[in-house]
């Protein structure tokens, strides 16, 4: 057996470097925390061959004195901490001071500095471990730092990198991260001397938009919450623009984009409800926090957090984005200014930029597949009031608007959100027309929804009746069905059905929620029991409900080719528009399309 021997410097360097850089990407990373540390508007970063043969990146930042510029490529020496309180309020990117020692440790590295109060800049290399002294230099106020032959001394890591293209893909990644976190620093990125991203400071929406496009920029709308001195702010995609991949999930702390069960399993659960099957969400959003109640200091690659208060967290989290795809804003502000950091942050001598964002934002454009604004929402419309004798819901609000002298303009304000219906198209597709033009309503989605969440308000306020059926239904029934009605009478009680076994090979109904009395019982109730069995029975109302509910729901929705009169459908409509997440049914499609006058009229080419 060998002796224990202390490592040479340089191999406790590549050894480091392993864990911090693992390819031209996270080299990036580094280099744009340090430049957003120091305070830097402008960053510009030239990139060569994927990153392995070049990483330039350069700012406007504080500089870096040159009698500091030796320690800066020395491992464990930073700016950023002092002491053991400052590793618990962490509000900088960059803390561990090994990010530029690693990098310098595998790779020919260049660092350029120059303070705006000196006389002129200072630069220093290093080749490997081979550090040199530093040498005056040319450079404007800022730092460029200039990496090239990444892995150059390490030719077995080296092999481990992917191609080029790959390589750029992930650096590009990195950088539209940090962009996305820092909308206030312009950026620019080139890749072999082609100029790939160029953004502006900006707000924040404005940002988003510039990032991930405008498509996602219409399909999202902005959620603002504040809650015992935590913020959480950001835009959330509608149902109706999910993704095959988490390629659009952006999930920032203080800044510092992180990837993080708690929180992923928060989203999930908000977007459970409304999300398609085994699509994915798509979000920006920045979670501002007291500094001292996270810990950043738990990875290597900082991309993981811990919360002193993670259920808090999870909670507020998991409510906050419930509550913004639930209640839709037909607009967003917010008078907040860009950099603003966690709620009650009163420390001047932390720098506000660095750590947070509650930034302002303008109004968005929705896509036709758009919400229902929220003011509509909150005050249901008593239109059946006025319906008389033979006419339809639609004829009778316009005799009344007519009385009162009201709906004669298209900005008519009583004409309600999803309009009057005209008619039903092959049984499934209710027409109507609003204000704007046509609305296209897929019944059976829109009233599975209703009855859903009519269903989950029951349940929760504990009134969930039972309507008794005038004639019972029996069905055929195998042992398993049997055992299940058996073995949980409770729980079918519970959700207001009586079930009970009438011979060894037949079950027989008497009673269903009255929410579901027109439903087909025997569907219903052969539903209920598959859900049962799929599931673990003492935990299925706690962690399973929605998906029980949802069930229910679906056998108790009106069915394609059932003929609806106007009323009917009129009365769907409204409905709609009191109901929580009306756009989309339970498995996250689409209720309901809108087709403006103008884009008929474009249809048609009339005024051409």
């Amino acid at each position: 057996m060998r002796a224990i021997k202390l490592l040479p410097d340089g191999l406790i360097s590549q050894i480091a470097a392993g864990e911090v850089i693992e390819r031209p990407a996270s080299v990036l990373k580094e280099l744009l925390e340090n430049s957003i540390d120091a305070g830097a508007t402008e960053i510009t970063v030239n990139i060569a061959q994927g990153g392995l043969k070049l990483i330039r990146v350069t700012d406007n930042g504080s500089g870096i004195p040159a009698e500091e510029l030796p320690l800066a490529l020395t491992r464990h020496a930073t700016s950023k901490i002092a002491s053991q309180e400052d590793l618990h309020s962490i509000t900088s990117l960059g803390f561990r001071g090994e990010g530029l020692a690693s990098i310098a440790s595998v790779s020919y590295l260049s660092l350029i500095s120059h303070q705006p109060a000196g006389k002129h800049a200072w630069e220093i290399r290093s080749e490997g471990t081979r550090l040199m002294s530093p040498e005056p230099s040319s450079h404007m106020a800022g730092t460029t730092v200039e990496v090239r032959d990444l892995f150059f001394n390490l030719p077995a890591r080296r092999k481990f990198l992917k191609t080029e293209a790959t390589e750029f893909a992930h650096c590009e990644e990195v950088f539209r991260r940090m962009a996305l976190s820092h909308a206030d620093i312009t950026f620019t990125l080139r890749h072999n001397g082609n100029l790939r991203s160029h953004w502006q400071a900006a707000e924040a929406a404005e940002r988003i938009g510039a990032v991930l496009g405008e498509e996602f920029s219409g399909a999202a709308t902005w959620m603002d919450e504040q809650s015992a001195g935590i913020g959480l702010q950001g835009m959330l995609a509608l149902p109706a623009y999910s993704r095959a991949t988490r390629d659009m999930q952006y999930f920032f702390v203080n800044g510092r984009f992180i990837r993080d069960k708690l929180i992923t399993h928060a989203l999930r659960e908000a977007y459970r409800d409304v999300l398609h099957l085994d699509r994915h969400a798509a979000f920006v959003l920045y979670l501002a926090i007291d500094p001292e109640q996270v810990d950043v200091n738990v990875h290597p690659t900082k991309t993981e957090v811990r919360f002193r208060e993670a259920r808090a967290i999870h909670q507020f989290i998991y409510h906050g984005v419930s509550k913004a795809l639930a209640l839709p804003r037909s607009g967003v502000a917010s008078s907040s200014p860009v950099g603003a950091v966690w709620p009650g942050a009163q420390d001047a001598s932390v720098d506000p930029t660095r750590t947070g964002f509650t930034p302002a934002v303008p109004t968005l454009n929705y896509p036709r597949q758009a919400r229902l604004p929220s003011e509509r929402v909150a005050q249901p419309f008593n239109f059946y009031q006025v319906l008389t004798g033979g006419e339809s819901g639609a004829t009778a609000m316009q005799n009344q608007l007519r009385q009162t002298g009201e709906g004669e303009s298209d900005e008519n304000p009583a004409m309600p959100p999803l309009g009057f219906a005209l008619g039903l198209l092959r049984g499934i597709y209710i027409l109507a027309q609003n204000q704007k033009g046509l609305v296209i309503v897929d019944m059976h989605a829109a009233h599975e929804r209703i009855v859903y969440e009519q269903l989950k308000t029951q349940l929760d306020q504990q009134v969930l009746s039972a309507q008794r059926l005038l004639i019972p239904v029996t069905f055929h029934a195998d042992s398993l069905d049997i055992a299940t009605v058996e073995e949980n009478q409770a729980l079918l009680q519970q959700l207001c059905f009586e079930v009970s076994t009438l011979s060894a090979t037949t079950l027989v109904i008497r009673t269903v929620p009255t929410t579901l009395q027109h439903a087909d019982a025997e569907k219903l109730v052969r539903a209920l029991l598959d859900e049962i069995r799929n599931g673990d029975p003492a935990q299925l109302l706690a962690a399973r409900r929605n998906e029980l509910l949802a069930t229910m729901a679906c056998h108790g929705a009106v069915r394609a080719n059932r003929q609806l009169t106007l009323i009917e459908m009129n009365e769907l409509l409204r409905k709609m528009e009191v109901t929580e997440r009306s756009d989309q049914c339970n498995h996250g499609r689409p209720t309901w399309f809108e087709i403006s006058l103008a884009e008929l009229d474009k249809m048609f080419m009339r005024g051409k």
